[in-house]
């Protein structure tokens, strides 16, 4: 009975695992990452804890600079009646002025050729740049990168933070945030993949009577007689002629013009409401004859790598925790099993920062009590 128990445990984690495509933790080093040489400048990166993490990840290491990595899985993921789920932590420990902290999944790749032309199927991640502090979520479909029509608003502390993306086989999708849902929705509503269901039917046109003013000026509406009575402007009744006026050599002395306070401008009369008004016109709308459905939106045949190509004017965001799966439950597991570690990383954060601000606080003392010796001795010199 014993044995049979120990197997049906090693048979669940056995199925728990094959929903697991790829997984770094970064544990073991970055051996799985290459480094692209089609640029020749572009960015080395580590592993490193960081200033605040409690375990290693990959980190940006030179400012201005693009990126390029890629890691491959093993085997092609093809989630076609399925689950992908795309997950990853990214923590902007420099306090990031202006870069991206996405991935990219990508089909086979060859990682020394890999810059930011290379065919891709989804990238997704927090995009930073001043003001900007958005989630990407771009679909490559039929030779287009499709923009996402939402901007969630991207975490951008200095602190680990988890995204990741559920793509559902029914074409709708999730983006968690710390594993707590930021947006969803349907892929056709979100993004262009397809041509619109409807258009405006092209054959009809706007009636020649059709009134679309929805105001007009009330013909009842006269101007009054003593409108015009007053000039635009006048002259300055508080001016006067200066002392040193010589009316032979300055000529006649006149005050200054400034604007008249009772001039009422250009009389117009009020509007209305136009009682013939019929509203705005639009065609009737009809079946876009260039609509095509199509139920595989969702659909990557042969996902395999995962490609880091950014650029970041300031260094320091460091990856870590990337998940290729079909369960979100696994996330959610990796979530869950690294939030004692985000709350260590908090803890630690907090306590170099009171540190740095009772060192400040010190030396803002320190300084003040100079001075104040130094005034003392001036005093007594004096």
């Amino acid at each position: 009975m014993a044995a049979r128990l120990a197997l049906l445990l090693l048979a669940g984690v056995c199925v728990a695992h094959a929903s697991i495509t790829f997984k770094e933790t970064f544990d073991d080093g970055a051996s799985k990452w290459v480094k692209s040489t089609a640029k020749s400048d572009f960015g080395d990166m580590k592993v490193t804890n960081g200033k605040y993490k409690a375990d290693p990840g990959f980190q940006t290491a030179q400012d201005a600079r693009f990126y390029g990595y890629t890691a491959q899985a093993d085997t092609a993921f093809d989630n076609e009646g399925k689950k992908l789920v795309f997950s990853f932590s990214v923590t902007h420990e420099q306090n990031i002025d202006c870069g991206g902290g996405y991935l990219k999944l990508m089909p086979k790749t060859d990682g020394k050729s890999f810059n930011g032309d290379s065919k891709y199927y989804i990238m997704f991640g927090p995009d930073i740049c001043g003001a900007t502090k958005k989630i990407h979520l771009i679909f490559h479909y039929k030779g287009k990168n499709l923009e996402w029509k939402k901007q969630p608003r991207a975490e951008s502390d200095e602190l680990t933070h988890f995204y990741t993306l559920i793509l559902n086989p029914d074409n709708t999708y999730e983006v968690l945030v710390d594993n707590e849902k930021k947006e969803s929705g349907k892929l056709e509503e979100d993004w262009e993949f397809l041509a619109p269901k409807t258009i405006p039917d092209p054959s009809e046109k706007k009636p020649s009577d059709w009134v679309d003013e929805a105001e007009i000026a009330d013909p009842e509406d006269k101007k009054p007689e003593d409108w015009d009575k007053e000039t635009e402007t006048i002259k300055d009744p508080e001016a006067s002629k200066p002392d040193d006026w010589d009316e032979e050599e300055d000529g006649e002395w006149e005050a200054p013009m400034i604007p008249n306070p009772k001039y009422k401008g250009e009389w117009r009369a009020k509007m209305i409401p136009n009682p013939k008004y019929k509203g705005e016109w639009k065609a009737k709308e009809i079946a876009n004859p260039d609509y095509v459905d199509d139920k595989n939106l969702y659909h990557f045949a042969d996902i395999q790598t995962v490609g880091l190509d950014l650029w970041q004017v300031k260094s320091g965001s460091i990856f870590d925790n990337v998940l290729i799966a079909s369960d979100p439950k696994d996330a959610e597991t990796l979530f869950t099993d690294y939030k004692p570690k985000l709350e260590a990383e908090k803890k630690q954060k907090d306590a170099e920062q009171d540190k740095a601000r009772k060192e400040e606080e010190e030396k803002r003392k320190a300084d003040e009590a100079k001075d104040e010796d130094e005034d003392e001795d001036e005093k007594d010199e004096l």
